[in-house]
């Protein structure tokens, strides 16, 4: 079994994170992100280069990061197959300003915005790393997997 095969067996959590330029604001679903400190608390998510929001979030300060539920799978799809580049995708959606005017989206609860320290370039995809400030009020819901997700077919193309 090779290395794809072997990855692409597994189920790990699925994000959507959203973020704001000041003029412009983007979103789409990830695959690639994880907590890396406890304390100080960090979080780490990785967008890919071909991405609109990582263009827009290449010059944000705040990310939000959502804890999508199999019941946001509506919200999964447009941010995981829908493209920026084409679409404005908070117009089909529910949402709010968060901290530092970051999109939040009000269908999903589970969420926390975090101050982007550093950027990291690690292949096709950019590692953000976060420190967490401001945590949703609900959580405990569950999260919705990459299987659940793995027949989308992805709108992050430039």
């Amino acid at each position: 079994m090779g290395f794809d095969a072997l990855v692409g067996e597994l189920d790990y959590p699925m994000f959507i994170v959203t973020a704001t330029d000041g003029t412009r604001r983007a979103g789409c679903l990830i695959g690639f992100a994880s907590q890396c400190s406890i304390d100080p608390p960090r979080f780490m998510v990785w967008l890919s280069k071909n991405n609109h929001t990582y263009l827009v979030a290449k010059r944000a300060d705040v990310l939000a990061v959502h804890v999508p539920t199999k019941a946001n799978r509506d919200l999964a799809v447009l941010f995981g197959t829908r493209t920026g580049f084409e679409v404005d995708k908070f117009d089909q959606c529910d949402w709010r300003a968060g901290p530092g005017g970051v999109p939040v989206l009000a269908d999903c609860p589970q969420w926390f915005c975090g101050r982007v320290l550093s950027r990291h370039d690690t292949g096709d995809h950019v590692g953000l790393l976060l420190a967490p400030d401001t945590v949703g009020p609900d959580g405990g819901r569950g999260q919705l997997g990459y299987q659940e997700v793995r027949d989308l077919d992805a709108g992050n193309e430039a």
